[in-house]
């Protein structure tokens, strides 16, 4: 199976996995625990929690929009038996697009957006063993979000430190 198809399977099997903690976008927020590259290990403990949770994050603007931007977070669940990407785009991106994505300039596909909040739509797969290799092993990727079906805005994300960083989450 494509690596592509996989990650929009993916992005469509996460709706039947139970998200254990971290179920806010707010995590980003937290206390900055170490830093990895380009990519920083935040910690929080959310209301109704019993510990600390931590998630890999970047945050980003899109170089020639100062108005768009991206939130780009990996997390393990509470469980430890799923590992989620999940992306907070910017409110206004169109919907039925769904958030593409390229690994240096490889197209992996695209995940759909499973909610939206006050400050931005998500878009959340299970991070497989292929994409992890992939963003462990590559130098930029690219994000892609839509505004309208003709207008797309790739934004890059820095994948420098991703490796470590991911290995360091608890």
């Amino acid at each position: 199976m494509s690596p592509a198809r996989r990650f929009t399977l993916a992005a469509l099997g996460l709706a039947s996995v139970a998200l254990a903690g971290l179920a806010s976008p707010a995590l980003a927020q937290g206390e900055v625990k170490a830093s990895h590259g380009d990519w920083q290990i935040r910690c929080d403990t959310p209301p109704g929690s019993r510990g600390e949770q931590c998630a890999l994050i970047q945050n980003v603007t899109a170089e020639d929009r100062n108005d768009v931007g991206l939130s780009v977070i990996v997390l393990k669940t509470a469980d430890k038996k799923a590992r989620i990407l999940r992306v907070l785009a910017p409110l206004g991106v169109l919907l039925p697009s769904g958030l593409g994505l390229k690994v240096d300039n490889a197209d992996v596909g695209r995940a759909g957006f499973v909610r939206c909040l006050d400050n931005g739509c998500i878009a959340e797969v299970i991070l497989e063993d292929g994409l992890l290799k992939q963003l462990r092993d590559g130098k930029l990727a690219t994000f892609i979000i839509f505004r309208t079906p003709e207008e797309g805005i790739g934004i890059p994300i820095s994948l420098t430190g991703f490796g470590p960083g991911f290995d360091a989450l608890p």
